[in-house]
């Protein structure tokens, strides 16, 4: 065959591979369209439509350029409620995730974690604003309603017993007076006086059992004597023992001379009190204020001083089950090759947990304290619900603070508006925090 005849070699034909299913912008976009237009209408149009809305004055018709903003950090209320989210977010999520980490944890270790996961995490079933209201009657500051109160109320009673007669106080004002100590005769007495101390202010259907009819005693050569009676019977004489009312039984007596306690004793079962030793001189009797305080009735924890730690313990019992349910799954991913040979290197089990447990958490716990302190920029509903009235002001964060502004008694969107934008400037960079460590994992 000759050269003539050779036919050139075919050429070979790139084939161009056929599109992946699924990877064609123009296949993916029916299916975002109907979420971006949802994104946009609910997020992306509120967002400009605040942000141009923040640069208008109340009505919305006069261009006030910054004047917003500038009110917003001269506005003392802005101002507490600023510093109470600084409090939040230096506190909240440091505290549940540390909480989380020790409880997810401990629970490995015990036969039933799974049920007492569930149970811790049952509260983020519930609605916030139901929360709140729970919560609210759990701090109520009567101890009959408030749970709170009932145990701080039967603890301290295990270690002070309650006073005899509570608010319990001398009818005549004339004999008695009030002093810081209780309360005190207003004239001096002596050796062979008979003093008498009628006392109301106490429900004679509370008098103890023990107490027997009150009668004035007999005087007595060398002994200084009294009665202690409730006076409160009907019909009959005012400051005059009558034969239905009964003694104050167990009443602190002290006498005092020159300023100095130099006798002490109680009444008896009829109010009946004898000081039989006495030197010859005159002394002022004294009723310790013992007898007469009010019952402990616990700690107003509604109040100013401790609304937003209450507000903030409310919200780590809440949130506590969502940091352990993420940082249990973080630790059911940890080789348990490295904690083996941890302990087989001698390490002990606080040695394990923080130089190889915790590092290796890192990323989780690191994803779960910034979705915290999201969390906690924008809380509302725990604030507003359990904190009253009276004190909201002192319990104020920015995002009650932008809707009292915005819908309550002021009614000026405008600076509600640029509350709105303060608060998603804050919040954003915890958001993209975010977004780039998942897309970095996703990598």
């Amino acid at each position: 065959m000759t050269a003539a005849t050779k036919r050139p070699p075919a050429r070979t034909r790139r084939v161009r591979p056929d599109p992946t299913p699924g990877r064609s912008p123009a296949q993916a976009i029916p299916f975002l369209l109907p979420g971006l237009l949802v994104l946009g209408a609910l997020v992306v149009y509120p967002l400009l439509y605040s942000l141009v809305r923040s640069f208008f004055d109340r009505s919305g018709d006069e261009f006030v350029g910054l004047g917003n903003y500038v009110d917003l950090f001269t506005d003392p209320r802005t101002l507490i409620a600023f510093k109470n989210n600084v409090i939040w977010v230096v506190v909240a999520p440091a505290a549940v995730t540390g909480l989380g980490l020790i409880l997810a944890v401990l629970t490995e270790r015990i036969r039933w974690a799974t049920a007492f996961r569930l149970v811790l995490f049952m509260p983020m079933a519930i609605s916030l604003f139901a929360s709140g209201i729970i919560f609210r009657l759990v701090y109520e500051e009567d101890p009959d309603q408030g749970i709170v109160n009932a145990v701080t109320v039967g603890v301290h009673d295990v270690f002070a017993s309650p006073s005899s007669f509570p608010g319990a106080r001398p009818r005549d004002g004339r004999a008695l007076t009030a002093t810081p100590d209780g309360y005190a005769t207003t004239s001096s007495h002596q050796n062979g006086d008979v003093v008498t101390v009628p006392m109301v202010g106490f429900a004679p259907q509370e008098m103890p059992d023990t107490a027997a009819g009150a009668a004035v005693p007999v005087p007595k050569p060398g002994e200084l004597r009294g009665v202690v009676w409730l006076d409160v019977s009907a019909g009959g004489v005012a400051s005059k023992t009558d034969p239905e009312e009964r003694g104050l039984p167990g009443i602190t007596v002290e006498a005092v001379a020159d300023g100095t306690v130099v006798a002490r004793t109680k009444t008896g079962s009829d109010g009946v009190f004898t000081f039989p030793d006495l030197a010859d001189r005159e002394y002022a009797l004294r009723f310790p204020s013992d007898n007469f305080e009010l019952p402990f009735r616990g700690l107003t924890w509604l109040g100013p001083s401790l609304i937003t730690p209450v507000i903030i313990s409310s919200w780590i019992w809440i949130m506590t089950g969502f940091a352990i349910t993420f940082i249990a799954a973080g630790l059911s991913a940890i080789p348990r090759d490295a904690l083996e040979a941890a302990r087989v290197d001698g390490a002990t089990e606080w040695q394990v947990f923080r130089r190889v447990t915790v590092p290796l958490l890192m990323p989780v716990l690191l994803v779960v304290f910034v979705t915290l302190v999201i969390n906690v920029l924008k809380i509302f509903e725990l604030v507003f619900v359990i904190a009253p009235g009276s004190v909201q002001e002192e319990a104020n964060v920015l995002a009650l603070q932008m809707w009292q502004v915005s819908f309550g008694a002021g009614g000026d969107q405008g600076a509600g508006s640029a509350l709105a934008v303060l608060l998603f400037v804050l919040v954003a960079p915890a958001m993209l925090f975010n977004i780039r460590r998942f897309r970095r994992e996703q990598t």
